[in-house]
């Protein structure tokens, strides 16, 4: 061994040392792509047998490097080795020997650090995608809840029709339900629509309801200008009109009256839908018992899925009588390249 202690001496290394240095780096990262091939057969094992395999493991590679080294110097380096003691040669061989295991160790503490990083961010990047999965199906299942009694009125209502052999409104009524139907279920419910569009398919819808009551339906529209390219998400005034219809409409003999109202506010888009029904039993801003059924609680249940809390549902009273519902979205705008 005493080609170590010659080069602490040397003032240049030899013409053969950088040589011998790539050709020893070569066999350490052999000797470190062994380790990696053990490390991925012991990964399922125990923490306590995990440590000691990587101990050993560890101290055989430093040991095995260590003996590729003392064979390569003589060859490459050292053409007339200076004698040693056998003390000498042991004491040097223990301490670099020691060394390499030391270099070994630290490789495999990095290793295992960066395969549990790998893995981490692979579980991670596995929750975020079961997030996100869950948070689209949760949009979905809110979107297409459609309100049974809808579609059971309307049926109702075009079996009447036909007994009563008014065959050119059952056709009229059948068309506008075809016509709404086929927007509720084309369109991406992950997807935003302007105000616009939005109007426009909530009267798809009411042209149905407006063959059920006539004229005991009176409907007033306000939609400011500035908010008419607000975007907002697909069909969420449908099922708050259907509730206004079914609490402040059909129970009436005289009918009613329903407003959409829609404006920009600073960096917000504000909706409103305001009936002059019976109106319900508020508590600060908010149904009791789960009132006013479904359609409520999923345009609710939907604006915190897609905006978390930068977003608003409130519950009043219109006056004189009434229920008036307001939301505040944040303003968006669709994107024109």
């Amino acid at each position: 061994m005493s080609h170590y202690v010659g080069t602490l001496v040397w003032n240049a290394p030899p013409p053969n040392y950088p040589l011998y240095l790539l050709v020893v780096a070569c066999v350490g990262m052999l000797f470190s792509l062994g380790l990696r091939l053990v490390y991925r057969h012991m990964w399922e094992m125990a923490i306590f047998r995990r440590i000691v395999a990587v101990l050993l493991a560890s101290y055989v590679a430093g040991v095995g490097w260590m003996v590729c080294r003392s064979s390569i110097f003589p060859l490459l380096v050292e053409k007339e080795p200076k004698p040693m003691k056998g003390e000498e040669e042991m004491f040097s061989f223990l301490f670099h020997a020691g060394s390499a295991f030391w270099v070994m160790l630290v490789w495999s503490g990095l290793y295992f650090g960066i395969k549990y990083y790998m893995e981490l961010q692979e579980e991670k990047q596995h929750g975020l995608k079961a997030m996100s999965m869950a948070h689209e199906a949760q949009l979905k299942m809110l979107r297409y809840q459609l309100n049974p009694h809808f579609l059971f009125n309307t049926l109702n209502a075009i079996s009447t029709l036909i007994l009563d052999q008014d065959t050119k409104l059952a056709n009229l009524m059948v068309t506008r339900l075809s016509r709404f139907l086929r927007y509720s279920l084309d369109n991406d419910p992950m997807l935003k629509v302007s105000v616009t569009q939005e109007i426009e398919a909530l009267k798809l819808y009411l042209d149905i309801e407006k063959v059920r009551f006539d004229d005991r339906l009176r409907l007033h529209f306000d939609i400011e200008p500035a908010a008419e390219s607000a975007l907002m998400p697909s069909l969420l005034l449908q099922p708050l009109v259907e509730n206004a219809i079914k609490y402040a409409i059909a129970h009436s003999v005289n009918g009613g009256a329903i407003e959409i109202r829609a404006r920009v506010f600073g960096g917000d888009l504000l909706l409103v839908i305001a009936d002059d029904g019976p109106g319900l039993d508020l508590r600060n801003g908010r149904l009791p018992n789960n009132g006013g059924g479904v359609g409520l609680a999923n345009c609710r249940e939907r604006l915190k899925e897609i905006y978390k809390n930068d977003q608003s549902f409130r519950l009043s009273t219109t006056d004189p009588h009434g229920l008036t519902i307001s939301m505040r979205l944040p303003l968006e705008r669709e994107i024109i390249e």
